[in-house]
């Protein structure tokens, strides 16, 4: 983890959130900026500041956290579906350099882009 990180010290428990899961490798908490009736991250322990430094060895938690991204959004109620969000570095939209997965789902969930 990193000194300087804010999802290193929510993580940590240095800075209260509002947790939705934890293990060794990774940690789930509630946006406290919601976008929809249920938005939550789901971070690895490890500091990797974006999808653009994942290598090979970082494979297996990827995995996991893809695996696991549907499980909480079932426990969080959302039986009919979600959206998972990966923004990548500065020209991603990314806005906390720590990879994070935004699962954001309940209510109307308009289309990710405009189509004509």
């Amino acid at each position: 983890m990193s000194d300087n990180c804010l999802f290193c010290k929510i993580a940590r428990g240095d800075i209260p959130s509002k947790k939705v899961y934890e293990d060794e490798e990774v940690f789930a908490f509630h946006d406290i900026n919601p976008v929809a009736p249920v938005h939550f991250m789901l971070i690895p322990k490890l500091h990797l500041s974006s999808l653009l430094e994942a290598e090979v060895e970082h494979a297996a938690l990827l995995g996991k956290m893809l695996l696991l991204a549907p499980k909480l959004a079932r426990e969080q109620g959302l039986e009919s579906g979600f959206r998972t969000v990966i923004n990548s570095g500065k020209g991603g939209g990314q806005e906390v350099f720590h990879l994070h997965i935004h699962i954001i789902g309940g209510g109307n969930i308009p289309p990710m882009v405009k189509r004509s």
